[in-house]
């Protein structure tokens, strides 16, 4: 939703017109980007979910099992004083001595079974939580750089709290054998894929890498040959369109208040596009920027979804030393089964 969002966005910020032809819905206009860009937006956006849900699911996925356990705890304790302890006669043999009851031969059985309760699907949420979280760290990470620092902190804390929730406060796992994580395998690779194409889309299309490239080697002073200035002086005057308030659908698109600035009526206003100023036609630079955008997203997807498969081939799924250790094991049993 996060990604569809962005992208809805630049959409909207595209189509959604220009002063004295805006496309509204209902009589409002569409949502437009912040003049800094959407990847304001999703830096923002992103800076809350690895931060604060992140923070806040920790405490919650602890503190609930915690007090579910406390309230065990004391009906097993209320439930031990009875017959626990052995307070009762039939547990004292002829001599007096205490004899243990099968309720207190089975104490540690009665332990576990006040724990939380756990069931298949226990597994399954902690194994969609990392891939929610590795989706979002990676899909993003353009928009959001430190997302896989703060991944990484939120998982050091996270494998100790699961660790002491499953040993202390919910009840034993069924173990089973297994090679692999299962189907995850399949979907974190179906998420990388898709995390190249959205960085790539989020780079080309939603930043301004690409009309600062543009700019530079085709429309600023570098581009003439002149080293005396900055190439990238007059960047913002070059991205930005002119309306004039003489005409009457522009001045509709205001209200009188807005027409005076200062003790000043004002008589042109600019809006961040490519367009002329006498037709609100779009320019020739406009169609070369989508081009170069189109040419980076294709170019950047191949070469970085080769480098992936690369490293793939690379790192092996299973190392070495674990196959080693499974083939001595089943030497080792081989064996004992044959003495």
């Amino acid at each position: 939703m996060l990604f569809v969002d962005v992208k809805l966005k630049f959409c909207c910020h595209r189509i959604n017109g220009h002063p004295g032809n805006y496309v509204r819905i209902a009589g409002w206009r569409l949502e437009e980007c912040h003049p800094s860009g959407c990847l304001t937006d999703l830096f923002i956006q992103m800076a809350v979910i690895m931060l604060l849900k992140q923070t806040l699911n920790n405490i919650f996925e602890f503190i609930v099992p915690w007090l579910k356990s406390c309230l065990r705890r004391k009906t097993a304790k209320k439930l031990q004083r009875k017959c626990g302890h052995c307070y009762r006669k039939a547990c004292r043999d002829e001599q007096g001595r205490i004899e243990p009851c099968d309720v207190c031969k089975l104490r540690h059985w009665l332990s576990n079974y006040h724990l939380a309760h756990t069931d298949a699907f226990s597994l399954f949420n902690e194994f969609l939580e990392m891939v929610v979280q590795f989706s979002f760290t990676t899909i993003f990470v353009a928009a959001f750089p430190l997302a896989p620092l703060l991944a990484l902190i939120n998982n050091i804390f996270e494998i100790r709290l699961d660790a002491i929730k499953m040993v202390r406060l919910e009840r034993r796992l069924v173990p089973r054998k297994t090679n692999d994580i299962g189907v995850w395998t399949k979907v974190l690779e179906v998420i990388g894929v898709l995390a190249v194409i959205a960085n790539g889309l989020v780079i080309g299309v939603s930043s301004d890498f690409i009309p600062r490239l543009v700019y530079r080697y085709r429309y600023g002073p570098c581009a003439n040959g002149s080293t005396s200035t900055h190439c990238m002086q007059g960047y913002i005057n070059d991205t930005l369109s002119t309306a004039f308030v003489r005409h009457q659908a522009v001045r509709t698109d205001f209200i009188p208040d807005q027409m005076i600035t200062g003790g000043f009526n004002v008589t042109q206003c600019s809006y961040r596009d490519y367009r002329s100023d006498e037709d609100y036609n779009l320019t020739s630079q406009f169609w070369l920027v989508l081009a170069v955008r189109f040419a980076f997203v294709i170019l950047f997807e191949h070469v970085v979804v080769v480098c992936k498969f690369i490293a793939a081939w690379f790192v092996p799924n299973n190392p070495i030393q674990v196959k080693n250790d499974r083939l001595h094991d089943k030497l080792a049993r081989l064996k004992e089964e044959l003495r």
